[in-house]
């Protein structure tokens, strides 16, 4: 596979010379018509030791206008990176807009390690290059440009770059010693990376391998290639599809078509005397605040989600934890509509900068889950959008279970009576008045909409890994105790074996391994 890379390719001074300022400034114009298109560059940087991906990373920031580039490097974990999902990291590091971002490695570089070290097998790796297909598509389905450069030399000439390096007194060779383990291992190494290429080697986002051992061919290579990349990407005709109108449904596979009156069938009746939450109030709440230090002994996150109508009683049922657990141990995070900068990212991109380091909780008053429930039924988001947001969100939530976090999702339900009576009280309490808008009132003449829209949702999913409660919410006290009772059973039942996340968890699958 790599022998394309090992043909001995090369480009004279004077020839680069000639060629790198019409190349330069064809990129500048290029990287203006992104910004104008609104289409975020990924590049990926990766390839054998010695080939130069520092300088290459130099050639570009240098030849592109640097207030639209960032620059990551992906070395080791710093200590919040390792107390959250993997994809954090690389979630923050991904551009707006408009913008570039130069990913050294991005999230192939771990994988690719600990295949070659046997920290895990082919079929775990197979796993993690899985996930990583599946992200790459949900950031070019959502406008991103990906790609992926390998840069390669052949061992004889890895071993010269290298004898060169070894010389120069400020080679990051020579500040990252470990590294030398990969060049010891030229073939054992190439077969690893071989088997990641091939593996993710698809016709939305392909790698270029790149010829290394001369370096104005490789730079003046990565500069065209960039070049008719971004050219071929604003020459595509442009999606046209307008905002769904509202919600016209869809038909249901027959899994889903089945629970389609799922909230119809909450016993909305139940209830609990004022004597009786009172009791199991202040025993919850305590119990809780226990838990939730256990957890944080432990390294536990615990994630939050509440979801539910309009006036359905999520406020109350946050707060009731809010004023039980210590301050300094969560995180409530109010959802409106996104912002600019938000909207400027894929719309996971503010959940995921939420997400808790070890030992935390973050709440989420509100959720992605916006994407397939107000953005749907309100035409906010295209069809295909809401629709390929339930795999999205699966992916997501498998991450986060994945890693050890404690995912809880609420829906707080009541009746359209009940809501009604519930939007007349604030109108006439002042200081509830802020509760109610407009859109609370144009948002109940689309119950039937919604219901439908939240049916779906909790259909497909409702998964294994983060099952959906439903909370009948007629009755506030009944609502909010179902809703600790819920939290302190799951941390219970998560928390039984002391000492179980410390250890490290593997990007091949999240395999936990000690050390």
């Amino acid at each position: 596979m790599f022998e394309a890379t090992k043909v001995g390719r090369s480009v004279s001074k004077d020839d680069y010379q000639d060629q790198q300022e019409t190349l330069r400034t064809q990129l500048l114009a290029a990287q203006r018509d992104l910004k104008t298109a609104n289409v975020p560059l990924i590049v990926l940087i990766s390839g054998v030791e010695a080939a130069g991906k520092g300088e290459v990373v130099n050639r570009l920031n240098e030849w592109l206008d640097a207030r639209g580039v960032q620059t990551f490097a992906f070395w080791n974990e710093s200590d919040e990176e390792r107390e959250r999902p993997r994809y954090w990291r690389f979630w923050r590091s991904l551009p707006a807009r408009g913008d570039i971002s130069i990913l050294f490695g991005g999230w192939y570089q771990t994988p690719i390690e600990y295949r070659f070290k046997g920290y895990c097998t082919d079929a775990e790796l197979d796993g993690e290059l899985n996930r990583i297909v599946d992200f790459e598509r949900m950031l070019i389905q959502d406008g991103a440009l990906v790609l992926k450069f390998w840069f390669h030399l052949s061992e004889p000439d890895q071993k010269l770059r290298l004898k060169e390096l070894s010389r120069d007194d400020k080679s990051r060779w020579k500040m990252l010693p470990d590294k030398s383990k990969f060049s010891e291992h030229y073939a054992a190494f190439e077969q690893v990376a071989e088997r990641v290429i091939l593996h993710t080697d698809r016709g939305n986002s392909p790698w270029y391998l790149i010829e290394a051992a001369n370096s104005r061919y490789r730079d003046l290579t990565v500069g065209k290639t960039l070049l008719h990349a971004i050219h071929s990407r604003l020459a595509e005709s442009v999606n046209t599809e307008e905002p769904t109108s509202p919600l016209v449904s869809p038909e249901l596979p027959s899994s889903a078509s089945a629970q389609i009156t799922l909230l119809d069938q909450l016993d909305l009746s139940l209830s609990v005397s004022r004597n009786d939450y009172k009791h199991e109030l202040k025993k919850l709440q305590n119990e809780i605040n226990e838990l939730a230090w256990l957890a944080h002994n432990q390294k536990r996150s615990t994630v939050l989600m509440f979801e539910g109508v309009d006036a359905g009683g999520k406020g109350g049922a946050i707060r009731r934890i809010t004023n039980s657990v210590d301050a300094r141990l969560y995180r409530a995070i109010p959802v409106a509509a996104p912002t600019d900068e938000e909207k400027a990212h894929h719309y996971l991109w503010r959940f995921w900068r939420h997400i808790p380091r070890a030992g935390f909780i973050t709440l989420y008053d509100r959720s992605w889950y916006g994407r397939v429930l107000v953005e749907r039924v309100e035409g906010f988001a295209s069809d295909a959008e809401w629709r390929r947001a339930y795999a999205e969100i699966n992916q997501f939530e498998e991450q986060l279970v994945d890693r050890g976090v404690i995912l809880l999702k609420f829906w707080l339900h009541i009746s359209q009576d009940e809501q009604l009576k519930r939007f007349k009280d604030r109108e006439d309490v002042p200081y509830k008045r802020y509760k109610i808008t407009a859109d609370d009132w144009r948002n109940r003449e689309k119950w039937p909409q919604y219901k439908e829209a939240v049916n779906e949702m909790v259909a497909r999913t409702s998964t294994k890994h983060a099952a959906w409660t439903l909370v009948e919410g007629n009755d506030k006290p009944y609502a909010r105790i179902k809703v600790l009772r819920t939290i302190c059973d799951a941390l219970i039942r998560e928390l039984k074996t002391e000492g179980a996340s410390t250890s490290r968890y593997m990007p091949c699958g999240e395999k936990r391994i000690d050390g």
